[in-house]
């Protein structure tokens, strides 16, 4: 039996030498200057006090120490409250919004993406509408709602109107449209696949990026979020609340309290970033 042969053709960019080495030099220059803000952050956390105040600003360190971490931790430890406390209502608070969030929003994107009903587009036009509104418009209205349903200074405040954000339902749902065919489902359905084994074994496995995308936004959303003023009682603050008063009283314990903050945040972006790119590709404004 003869075999066929396959011609294998190169595929050849028409770009020039000068073209990828301007387009090179440009995204450098572009990593420079996002990423120094970054760097000089990490080295003013290491800095002794005679170097913090030094003009102009230097962007390297000649005598590093880490007496700033030392009088982070001290300054806190000082306080009633242990610092085990702020960090376990860092990681509980973050945990839960993100879980909450996550789940919410992938249920409700796969319903509206696979399931027809009246109002759809209206449903869809307050999705979108609610994007352009800021948190500061609705205030006023979200604190008398607090009042009425009890939720002053508790862990609830902190986690549930996370999970009413609607831009990863927004971003899930978009994701489920292009990536998830109407024939596949139905074929699902006539195999006798429930609803939720449909959204558990097919829908979610196959829209991976967009939710771990909707991981990481909303965990760097929580995690990074400063001091509430619905919550009063120290034993329910978190980590970044905490750090907010010693930041104001040293100036290096400060530099060294936002690199833990962002240490996390980051790591967690640098290692799902490529699905984090694929997402936001696939979830652009559509009719």
């Amino acid at each position: 039996m003869k075999k066929l042969r396959v011609r294998k053709h190169a595929v050849v960019l028409n770009r020039s030498v000068g073209g990828d080495t301007g387009i090179t030099v440009i995204l450098v220059i572009m990593a420079i200057f996002m990423f120094l803000p970054m760097w000089y952050t990490l080295i003013t956390s290491i800095k002794p006090l005679g170097e913090l105040n030094m003009t102009p600003p230097r962007f390297y360190v000649m005598k590093p120490t880490f007496k700033n971490y030392i009088d982070l931790f001290t300054n806190i430890n000082a306080t009633w409250v242990p610092i085990s406390r702020y960090i376990f209502n860092t990681i509980f608070i973050s945990v839960m919004s993100t879980t909450g969030c996550l789940l919410l929003g992938s249920m409700s994107a796969y319903a509206i993406s696979k399931v027809r009903f009246p109002g759809y587009n209206f449903v869809m036009n307050l999705i979108v509408y609610s994007l352009m509104i800021s948190s500061t418009v609705t205030g006023i209205a979200n604190f008398f709602v607090y009042v009425l349903l009890g939720w002053l200074n508790t862990y609830t405040i902190s986690i549930v109107p996370v999970w009413a954000s609607t831009l990863g339902l927004y971003l899930m749902k978009n994701f489920i449209d292009d990536g998830i065919s109407d024939e596949m489902i139905e074929a699902a359905r006539i195999d006798g696949a429930k609803e939720f084994y449909i959204y558990l074994n097919i829908v979610m496995p196959l829209v991976k990026p967009a939710w771990l995308t909707l991981i990481v936004t909303t965990f760097q959303q929580v995690w990074n979020a400063g001091a509430s003023g619905y919550v009063w009682s120290e034993q329910l603050k978190t980590f970044n609340s905490a750090i907010s008063t010693v930041i104001s009283v040293s100036q290096g314990a400060g530099s060294a309290a936002i690199v833990l903050m962002m240490a996390v945040p980051i790591t967690v972006f640098v290692i799902s970033q490529s699905n984090i790119v694929e997402t936001m590709a696939s979830s652009g404004m559509k009719d």
